[in-house]
């Protein structure tokens, strides 16, 4: 039987000497007795599974609103391929695959109903209150929101784990975190692969998703550097009309060929770092690394921004799109508007808030947490159907 004691002694055989072990934990905000057959870290990772939050990104838009059909990414779906390539990357570099997978499988639980058309609504809506972003609200989730423990607020995670949250998406020095959490250092290597990940995925499967929906078509994805050089690799031809399986064959190997590339370049990075430091570079070493150490060679980068600037303007500013965009807008403004003018019509616990916070917040904080459909269906109970 392989008591934590057990495994945290295999962590510190098995991984690399700059990767994050849970023995090495600064430890949670309020004292627990550990676990007998978990990691700090795998129990971080077990509590995000268990969340309300971590359930309704089931329910929440990636690109597509859950109403235009079930085949499209959810938020959750995802989360749950970023975490698979971020243990698959961890794995690779011998870093800690709980700590990477727990940070990925928490980085969306932010994310207000129709992705980033809410996120922009409740943005504006709370300027005045220091707008809203689905970083700092998945921050707020797991040290606050979530309420399953009596004697905490939150989920009472690891520092380390707080942590990753802060300072994912920090592609330059993370200045935004707190100063309980070093604002002037870069985050673990764990923190940096969640990252990277995180928009390698989103770029895989928004493409796929795309192309799905009809968006776009063969004839516009040959112009990309990356498609010609992964239907190559899958031996699909760029100009042929592309069946289901095609299209699958060639976003896998786009996947593959990205996270190829994304260990190839990190291992060189890290392999400087550890030539600088003799061969005994520790986490803390990473966090003062003056570059990031996750990251890709200049030519993947360049076929990166080519690719992240055609989903721009060819699929995140599609009229289809921007038409749900708008109208999911309008619905987060009006909803925002009815329970700021009402704020009984929010639940008994939301209303529990209010003594605590400003009524804004508490309002913000109630329709982040819808889905899709409680918000559509809240939208049409409050205001009437349209």
């Amino acid at each position: 039987m392989r008591t934590r004691e057990e495994l945290e002694r295999i962590e510190g055989l098995t991984l690399a000497p700059y990767a994050m072990r849970s023995a090495a934990s600064r430890g949670r905000q309020y004292p627990e007795p550990e676990a007998r057959y978990r990691t700090a870290f795998q129990r971080d990772r077990e509590r995000i599974l268990h969340t309300t939050a971590f359930r309704r990104l089931q329910g929440k838009t990636q690109v597509f609103v859950v109403t235009e059909g079930d085949y499209y990414r959810t938020r959750i779906t995802h989360t749950l391929e970023v975490a698979q390539i971020g243990r698959t990357v961890a794995r690779a570099l011998g870093a800690n695959e709980d700590l990477v997978e727990g940070i990925c499988l928490a980085h969306d639980l932010g994310h207000p109903p129709f992705g980033h058309s809410g996120e922009r609504a409740l943005n504006a809506l709370m300027a005045a209150e220091g707008g809203f972003n689905h970083n700092r609200q998945s921050f707020r989730i797991i040290t606050e929101l979530e309420r399953r423990y009596p004697d905490f607020p939150g989920l009472n995670l690891t520092l380390e784990f707080r942590e990753g949250i802060l300072k994912h998406n920090a592609d330059v020095q993370p200045t935004a975190a707190p100063p309980d959490y070093w604002p002037e250092l870069r985050g673990t290597l764990e923190a940096q692969i969640a990252a990277v990940v995180d928009e390698l995925a989103y770029n895989a499967h928004d493409l796929d998703d795309a192309l799905h929906a009809g968006l776009i078509g063969e004839a516009d994805v040959r112009e990309l550097s990356w498609w010609r050089r992964a239907s190559e690799a899958a031996r699909v031809k760029c100009d042929a009309v592309l069946t289901d399986i095609q299209r699958h064959c060639v976003i896998r190997r786009l996947i593959d060929l990205l996270v190829t590339d994304l260990l190839a370049e990190s291992a060189q990075r890290i392999q400087v770092m550890q030539d600088y430091h003799r061969g005994n570079a520790s986490v803390d070493d990473v966090r003062r690394w003056p570059e990031l150490l996750i990251g890709y060679p200049p030519e993947t980068q360049r076929m990166n921004q080519e690719l992240k600037g055609f989903l721009y303007e060819r699929v995140y500013c599609h009229p289809r799109v921007l038409q749900m965009a708008k109208q999911a807008e309008q619905v987060v403004d009006e909803l925002f508007r009815a329970y700021m003018k009402e704020p009984r019509m929010m639940s008994e616990g939301a209303r529990r808030q209010m003594a605590q916070l400003p009524l804004s917040r508490v309002v913000c904080d109630y329709i982040a947490g819808m889905t899709d459909r409680f918000a559509l269906a809240e939208r049409a109970r409050l205001l009437g159907s349209g």
